[in-house]
């Protein structure tokens, strides 16, 4: 990784208001839900009987993990989350470029919603 993916994407900002978490979770999900290497894992069972609960589980940590501080938040450590869940809970290497696009979708969307800007998740309904 070049030096400049370890800055931080935002600087320090206030806690999401309840509106915006609300949206951040359904943004969260949706982002989810269109990544196919998760969905994938997911249809075929590769983390078990339950990799339907596991990918809800995920979600649920991604949003804890964007909400646990007003601290700034490193793509890169986002990028190594997602990377550690699919090989721990699913059992799968991603290869290709597709947890750089999701952890990068995140960062923005999360910045979106701490400036109460919904639109991308707006979009994504659709």
């Amino acid at each position: 990784m070049d030096a400049g993916r370890s800055l931080p994407l935002r600087p320090p900002s206030a806690a999401l208001s309840a509106e915006a978490m609300a949206a951040f979770e359904e943004g969260t999900s949706l982002v989810l839900s269109r990544w196919t290497a998760l969905q994938m894992a997911v249809k075929n069972k590769w983390g078990g009987h339950d990799s339907h609960q596991k990918a809800d589980q995920l979600a649920s940590s991604l949003v804890s993990w964007f909400g646990q501080s007003n601290a700034p938040h490193y793509i890169d450590e986002l990028e190594e989350t997602l990377n550690d869940y699919m090989v721990l809970s699913f059992r799968t290497e991603i290869e290709d470029d597709s947890i750089g696009e999701v952890a990068e979708q995140l960062m923005i969307m999360h910045e979106d919603c701490v400036q109460g800007n919904y639109e991308a998740i707006k979009n994504m309904r659709h």
